[in-house]
């Protein structure tokens, strides 16, 4: 069955038919988006529960030639972790078209960029959903690559602030291409490696095949070159992820974005950067990320830090908000390079709650500010007088972004801690302060916004509406559930992990 390849082209299709619907037929692309996101969501729970954590650790495989000659193939399957982020992915897409319903509806929207702006989503959806399942190198790196086009009009054609929102845009391209140029030379550069390798016949970009022979010993190259490939797929991750200091481009972005698209961008595609480094980085260099494992635990680390106290000074709720992501991104880095099989698990599965709880609290921020047309925390008060429900849930979104134990984060977060600790307590105690500047941006931030009385223009705000809820209850639903009870996802993440742990340790010994 070709499961994976419907998982990414339904919404590619479904996109393209949205954007040649009537311009008329507005309502319509909604609810037609809306029907694609849900078919892809349904071929993600098939996927899951067919899955077999005990089984083949890539399942589903597609493999097909595409360009024999350049030794590349449309090669796909899933393993434990893609899996997990495959399921992340297909949720949050529906409430995300839900929350963004009416994003199209200011006075100056033409009738057609609610067609474009709904397929434009779907698109960024197909696109990172096949750089998930995607075993071939090269096929992995042109979507890696093309889903920054439609994520550029998405920041740049929708924002409320026009000018803003497209220079923001612009700097999101611009770092992230020039992020994507030094991958394209590791990627060359490695394809040149195994066409040099007695290993291989002919150059290959078939990740398994590469990775065993790196695993084995097989692939013969000198450490300045994996050091040199190492650099070049770190730095286009690092970016996307984003990674302390080269995160700049990240709460700009966010800002000027619609809340759907900030989610998107934030929840979905800076995923793939922490789940490349986790795939890619360890697998196919691992002697050289042991190598810079010091220095990308130090920037993790800053990264954790440095994010929790700039939000603490932020006066803008949803800049506020991208900070933290910031921190949050460093905690998943952070787990990624401890190398031990806990902090991995960790790192993976706090992909996912991150994912979760940034959602939660950004949407819920976003219609607040859509009722009052500030992003200012100071034009907010005593607001849980007037919408008690949509403080409730702020607050619980806002308790997961500081991993309140009960809450999805938390789990996460303590195992990156506890698999840190083995190798580096000094760093841990660091990374560990984040927890209380966390609690003080949160708090204070609901402090000011949400308690005392009610501030000037803040008495007819509405309290959250079906349709919101509709967004707001499957997350904080999702927020307990994982935080009481997270071994389904962790039994599907552990033996992932712990191929990839195993064979980072056996091409370091080699």
């Amino acid at each position: 069955m070709w499961w994976l390849t419907a998982l990414w082209a339904v919404p590619m299709a479904g996109g393209a038919a949205v954007i040649l619907l009537p311009a008329s037929a507005r309502a319509f692309a909604r609810w037609a988006a809306l029907a694609v996101s849900l078919v892809v969501l349904v071929i993600a729970l098939v996927l899951a529960l067919r899955f077999d954590p005990a089984g083949a650790r890539y399942q589903f495989v597609e493999n097909h030639p595409w360009i024999p000659s350049f030794g590349t193939g449309y090669i796909l399957g899933v393993d434990g972790v893609a899996l997990v982020l495959v399921a992340l992915t297909a949720v949050l897409v529906p409430l995300l078209i839900i929350a963004g319903w009416n994003d199209t509806n200011d006075a100056g929207a033409q009738a057609k960029s609610t067609h474009a702006y709904f397929a434009l989503i779907l698109a960024v959806e197909s696109m990172v959903l096949i750089s998930l399942v995607s075993l071939d190198i090269l096929l992995f790196y042109v979507f890696f690559e093309a889903m920054l086009i439609p994520m550029y009009f998405l920041i740049g054609g929708f924002g409320a602030d026009r000018p803003a929102a497209s220079k923001a845009a612009v700097k999101f391209l611009l770092y992230n291409l020039f992020g994507g140029l030094i991958m394209l030379a590791a990627v060359i550069g490695l394809y040149v490696a195994t066409a040099n390798s007695p290993a291989f016949t002919h150059g290959s970009f078939d990740f398994r095949a590469v990775a065993d022979a790196v695993r084995y010993g097989n692939l013969n190259i000198s450490p300045a070159l994996a050091n040199a490939l190492f650099g070049g797929f770190m730095f286009a991750f690092a970016v996307k992820a984003p990674l302390w200091p080269l995160h700049r481009w990240l709460p700009d972005a966010a800002v000027h974005a619609t809340p759907a698209t900030a989610v998107l961008m934030m929840a979905v595609v800076d995923k793939v950067g922490t789940f490349g480094m986790l795939r890619y980085c360890l697998q196919l260099f691992p002697s050289s990320a042991a190598t810079f494992r010091p220095l990308i635990i130090a920037l993790a680390v800053i990264g954790i830090v440095y994010g929790a106290i700039v939000a603490i000074g932020q006066t803008d709720v949803m800049r506020l908000i991208s900070y933290t992501s910031i921190s949050h991104f460093g905690f998943i880095i952070l787990g990624i390079f401890a190398m031990t099989e806990q902090a991995q698990s960790g790192a993976a599965l706090y992909m996912v709650n991150h994912g979760i709880s940034t959602a939660a609290l950004f949407l819920i921020a976003g219609f607040l500010v859509s009722r009052r047309g500030s992003r200012a925390i100071a034009d907010y008060g005593g607001v849980q007088t007037v919408a008690p429900i949509l403080a409730g849930t702020f607050l619980i979104a806002g308790l997961a972004t500081l991993s309140l134990p009960g809450l999805a984060p938390f789990i996460s977060e303590f195992l990156v801690l506890v698999g840190t600790f083995i190798h580096y307590p000094a760093v841990t105690a660091v990374a560990a302060t984040a927890l209380v500047l966390s609690a003080l941006y949160i708090l204070w931030m609901y402090q000011r916004m949400m308690t005392g009385p009610v501030a000037t223009g803040n008495d007819k705000l509405r309290d959250l509406v079906p349709r919101e809820l509709t967004v707001v209850v499957p997350l904080v639903a999702l927020l307990l559930v994982l935080g009481v009870y997270p071994k389904p996802a962790l039994d599907i993440i552990n033996p992932a992990v712990g191929h990839t742990s195993s064979s980072t340790a056996q091409g370091v010994a080699r």
